[in-house]
């Protein structure tokens, strides 16, 4: 089984305002062009060579994942846009500032929401300025009021065992560019983390997480390209 290369975007703008993101498009920092640059290069100094990328529909994964293409000059490889591999929806939490939540809703109530396994936000008020249902690229799709992380992990593993799986499976090496909760998603699969445990994953902007795969999906090796 060849290698599997997890990408969460790099720093995005409303991770730079400390702002609940979710489903809502916003585009890379100059700070995070320059982490997805560092990471196509690292990618490429290191040796590493992809045939297939995935990612999902949201700005700040594309844009994360075409220039690591670049400077990989693999510019031309196939890219599978799919919604599964979109954030996780942070319902009536999107746009809210962080810290500014915890002072209004408590330290507590907060930290529930955004780390219990199965507890969702609050859902997206129907008037929300917002609510990226009436968006031309979800026309189709059942986009979510809001999603606890496992219902993230209910939508991305089947994408996975259906569309990249496959792709492995048949030798191809491959790179998914996504974000903090659907890479979550994969890590908790290939990793057999607990439901307890993956909450406590923190997955840093524009670092590759290499997968070392044997032929079952069993994990042979782990690790970040940076720290190796």
């Amino acid at each position: 089984m060849p290698t599997l290369v997890l990408l969460r975007h790099g720093q995005s703008q409303w991770n730079l305002e400390n702002r609940f993101t979710g489903w809502w498009d916003v585009d890379l920092t100059e700070q995070g062009e320059a982490e997805a640059r560092a990471a196509g290069r690292l990618l490429k100094d290191e040796g590493f060579d992809l045939d297939r990328c995935f990612t999902s529909l949201q700005r700040r994964a594309i844009r994360t994942l075409n220039l690591v293409l670049d400077e990989m000059d693999r510019s031309w490889l196939p890219v599978t846009k799919a919604w599964q591999l979109n954030e996780r929806h942070y319902g009536g939490l999107t746009g809210l500032n962080k810290a500014e939540t915890i002072a209004k809703s408590g330290e507590e109530q907060v930290k529930i929401w955004r780390r219990s396994f199965d507890i969702p936000p609050p859902p997206l008020d129907d008037v929300s300025s917002f609510d990226v249902g009436r968006d031309r690229r979800y026309a189709g799709i059942p986009v979510p009021r809001t999603e606890s992380l496992k219902d993230t992990i209910a939508r991305v593993l089947p994408y996975f065992e259906e569309h990249i799986a496959p792709a492995l499976v048949a030798g191809e090496r491959v790179i998914v560019a996504a974000h903090g909760n659907s890479l979550r998603a994969l890590e908790k699969y290939l990793s057999r983390i607990p439901d307890e445990e993956i909450v406590g994953l923190e997955i840093p902007t524009g670092q590759p997480i290499v997968y070392e795969l044997g032929g079952d999906f069993s994990v042979r090796e782990r690790y970040y390209l940076n720290e190796r």
